[in-house]
């Protein structure tokens, strides 16, 4: 008899309906299963053997085959364990196939018969949404982030003796209401704790209020690191659609909490240094996202960025123009999104020297080592910052400093300035403008062209760094609540280009 279940592959952040198909047949005991399984879906017999028997109910000694379809897209994971053992139930005529329509099913299986969490849900109800299915069944644990997902009837299952009885009417499973997490609490971390540095704090401002890319240079404990670590408080809170998108990303690679729908804060990730290309980017033979993906729509930190492989540093150049990262293996190709906004952190000499006056590196060195960032990398950093160390009455002065709360409202403003702006098209920030928008809304007075001009020439700045410098001075204007960029803005921008300046 033959039965079929819907169920889902995920296909880099996106899943792709997958139709499991249980054929169970008279002869000699038998369990196939085909249509590009990987390791884990192979394995997948063995827990569905133990579970239906754990779960008294009773396993066809009979020949039974598995086909995934469709059979040319590479299937992964044990969440295909669910369907496939509700698919010999429903072969076996313990549950009837018409209870099986309109419906998905996802789900890891224990050798007791209870229903494990799976990673990537929040996609597979996207799909479901998309495809217009009606009812998704997952593990429990995995119910409140599908239940964000509005338009569909999430319904939880802690074991598959459960799944049988709620198809069979023997009893019901109440849906889960789709709700959002409680908003996290909100970083102490502040700026009004950074003594000095006032110039920094500005850039930090700018980054934050375009989205740009900023780089912090200086010798050790000029509070680069401290800086950095606290860009998130003054970033604007996610939308609805923002969380969504992050959070697809997040729940692909398993890490989205249990317990919270939905991602509540930008994210912030800072691999270590000794992280790999694949590490960074994704990889793996199936692909998978890496940090960059990971900090879709928030902050990647990179402290001690010189240190970085220089495989890594420039595999960073594509995400960091386009957005997104294209990963191709023999197991499949994926496109990922990689929206983020770049902060690094680089000591001055390789040393670490404290100061310049008793840096011990030479001149050479110490070009050697910022040499690291290869130009091409360095135009895509709309902003390049030198900190110098922080005299004592500044550490030692009490109070004073601007809260991020007041720097985070100036931020919000000139956000807002943005959206409308930018209304109706795919651009959110001045970071991310096209060509066309450039020329449209980053028009220059006289006097700020041939000042942009001169530092052309002088600085030698390629064209993607001039058209960087326009985008940072359109930001400066937004900040200034002003829609014309006037020179002032653009002597600003240009005065963010320090490594042009040294090199």
């Amino acid at each position: 008899m033959l039965a079929r279940v819907r169920s889902a592959t995920l296909r880099g952040v996106e899943a792709a309906a997958v139709w499991v198909e249980v054929d169970v047949t008279p002869g000699l005991p038998a369990f196939a299963t085909v249509g590009l399984p990987d390791s884990a879906v192979r394995e997948s017999r063995d827990r569905i053997r133990a579970a239906i028997k754990n779960s008294k109910f009773e396993f066809p000694m009979e020949r039974i085959t598995v086909n995934l379809a469709p059979a040319d897209v590479r299937k992964e994971g044990p969440a295909f364990d669910l369907p496939m053992a509700l698919g010999i139930l429903g072969a076996t005529g313990i549950v009837k196939q018409a209870a099986l329509e309109g419906c998905l099913v996802v789900g890891e299986m224990s050798l007791d018969g209870s229903v494990r969490p799976i990673r990537g849900v929040l996609a597979i109800a996207l799909l479901c949404r998309r495809k217009r299915i009606a009812t998704l069944f997952v593990p429990a644990e995995n119910a409140v982030e599908a239940a964000v997902v509005s338009g569909i009837e999430v319904i939880p299952l802690a074991s598959i003796h459960e799944a049988v009885e709620h198809l069979k009417g023997e009893r019901s499973v109440a849906p889960v209401t789709g709700r959002l997490a409680s908003s996290a609490p909100a970083d102490p971390s502040d700026f009004a704790e950074v003594h000095g540095q006032a110039h920094a704090k500005r850039a930090l401002e700018i980054a934050a209020a375009g989205s740009h890319n900023a780089l912090l240079i200086g010798p050790p404990g000029t509070g680069k690191t401290m800086l950095a670590r606290r860009l998130p408080g003054i970033l604007p809170p996610l939308t609805r659609e923002e969380a969504i998108e992050a959070s697809v990303i997040w729940s692909v690679a398993g890490l989205l909490p249990a317990d919270q729908g939905l991602l509540t804060t930008r994210p912030f990730r800072a691999p270590h240094s000794s992280v790999s290309e694949p590490g960074l980017i994704g990889g793996g033979s199936i692909p998978h996202p890496g940090e960059v993906s990971l900090a879709h729509l928030g902050v990647l930190f990179m402290d001690e960025m010189p240190e970085f492989s220089p495989r890594a540093l420039e595999s960073l150049r594509q995400p960091l123009e386009d957005g997104t990262v294209t990963v191709s293996r023999v197991g499949g190709t994926a496109r990922f999104p990689a929206s983020f906004q770049l902060v690094a952190a680089a000591n001055a000499c390789r040393r670490g020297c404290p100061s310049m006056p008793s840096c011990v590196c030479t001149p050479a060195e110490r070009q050697r080592y910022l040499g690291r960032l290869s130009r091409p990398l360095l135009d895509r950093i709309d902003l390049q910052v030198e900190l110098s160390a922080v005299p004592h009455a500044e550490i030692s002065a009490e109070g004073g400093a601007e809260p991020s709360a007041a720097v985070r409202a100036r931020v919000l403003a000139a956000r807002a300035r943005q959206a409308a702006r930018f209304a109706g098209s795919n651009t959110r920030v001045n970071a991310r403008m096209t060509g066309r928008q450039l020329r449209r809304w980053c028009a220059i007075p006289p006097d700020a062209a041939r000042l942009l001009g001169a530092a052309m020439t002088r600085l030698g700045l390629s064209a993607r760094a001039y058209h960087r410098v326009l985008r940072v001075a359109r930001t400066i204007a937004d900040l200034r609540d002003c829609e014309t960029i006037a020179a002032d803005d653009v002597s600003e921008a240009i005065q963010y280009r320090s490594l042009d300046r040294s090199f």
